[in-house]
């Protein structure tokens, strides 16, 4: 069986999911901060980035090179289908896990808030 996907695999895959054409690093990063207030490491983004891509989850293409970035080029991602099946069957199943105990888990949640 597969290993399945961890959250922060997740958070990148929907990031390139949510950001089309513009996915790439530093939108990637922005994006995961934006939806979720977690400051994620560059280099963090990057190696997920590349272990995604050696599973075929993600591709990568690079774009010209700019003046404006000193001659860098960007690297864009994609997500692929065997990404999307990994991140669906993930998600899949932590919503049926998860239904019928959201009250609950709030609830619980709240007296931990509460007792700190």
């Amino acid at each position: 069986m597969p290993r399945g996907l961890g959250e922060f695999e997740q958070l990148l895959l929907f990031a390139v999911l949510r950001l089309g054409e513009q996915a790439y690093g530093v939108r990637i990063r922005q994006e995961i901060a934006a939806q979720t207030g977690k400051d994620v490491a560059a280099g963090a983004v990057y190696t997920g980035l590349d272990r995604l891509q050696a599973r075929g989850f993600v591709s990568s293409r690079e774009a010209e090179s700019a003046p404006s970035r000193g001659g860098r080029r960007r690297k864009y991602y994609r997500l692929e289908a065997d990404g999307a099946r990994a991140l669906h069957a993930t998600y899949s199943n932590v919503r049926s896990m998860a239904q019928g105990t959201l009250d609950t888990l709030r609830d619980l949640a709240s007296e931990s808030e509460a007792g700190s």
